[in-house]
C-alpha cells in the first residue's frame, strides 16, 4: 500500500515573515491615520491663529507652506526615480543624490507641521466650508490629511524594516505622494482658484 502524498508548503518560512512585516508596516500607519482623525473630531477646536510670519493670515500661511511642501515632494520623487534608476539623467548619478533626496524630504515634511498642527489644534475634523455650508472638499481634505501622516510613518517603516518586498517603498512613498498632492488640490489650490472675494493671496 502506498502512503498518501502530503503536500509540500508552498511558502517559505522568508516569504511569511516578509508578509507579515509589511502587513504590521501598513496596519501601523493605518493606525496613525485612525488615531488623527479621532483626535481632530472629539478634541474641541480652539479656533486660535498661532503664527503667520510674514503672511496676512494664519491660512494664508498654510497656504503657501503646503504649496511649497508639494513642490518639494515632486522634486523627491524626481530625485528617488534617478536613485532607482527609472530616470537616466543625469548619465552620472553624483554620490550626493541620497543625501539630497532625504533632506528634500525632511525639509517637505517639516513644512506641512505647523498647517497640520493648525488643522488639528485649532479647526478639527471638519465637513463644512467656511460659510458653514456643508462641503465634500473639506472632508476629502480632513480625511486625507490624516491619511497624509499614516502614509509617512509606513514609508519610513518600509525604509527602515529589512525584509520587505521590493515593491514596499515605491507604494509607500505614492501613497505619500499621492496624498499629499490631494491635500495641496483641497486647500492651496481651492486657495488660488476659488477663495472666497477679498481674501489676500498672501
Amino acid at each position: 500500500m502506498v502512503a498518501p502524498t502530503v503536500p509540500h508548503e508552498t511558502t517559505s518560512p522568508t516569504a511569511k515573515g516578509a508578509t507579515a512585516r509589511i502587513l504590521a508596516v501598513f496596519l501601523a500607519g493605518a493606525a496613525v491615520a485612525v488615531l488623527l482623525g479621532v483626535y481632530a473630531n472629539e478634541h474641541t477646536p480652539t479656533k486660535d491663529k498661532p503664527y503667520a510670519l510674514f503672511f496676512t493670515d494664519t491660512i494664508q500661511l498654510k497656504v503657501w507652506f503646503a504649496s511649497a511642501a508639494v513642490v518639494l515632494a515632486v522634486v523627491q520623487v524626481l530625485l528617488g526615480m534617478r536613485l532607482y534608476g527609472r530616470l537616466r539623467w543625469p548619465k552620472q548619478s553624483p554620490a550626493w543624490l541620497g543625501d539630497a533626496h532625504r533632506l528634500v524630504g525632511i525639509v517637505a515634511f517639516g513644512l506641512t507641521l505647523p498647517v497640520a498642527y493648525h488643522c488639528l489644534w485649532a479647526l478639527g475634523f471638519q465637513s463644512t466650508d467656511m460659510t458653514g455650508a456643508s462641503s465634500t472638499r473639506v472632508l476629502v481634505h480632513s480625511i486625507v490629511g490624516c491619511c497624509f501622516y499614516g502614509a509617512f510613518v509606513t514609508k519610513v517603516l518600509c525604509v527602515r524594516v529589512k525584509g520587505l518586498p521590493g515593491w514596499a517603498i515605491p507604494v509607500a512613498g505614492g501613497l505619500v505622494f499621492g496624498a499629499l498632492v490631494l491635500v495641496f488640490v483641497t486647500s492651496s489650490l481651492w486657495w488660488f482658484v476659488d477663495r472666497p472675494a477679498g481674501l489676500p493671496l498672501f
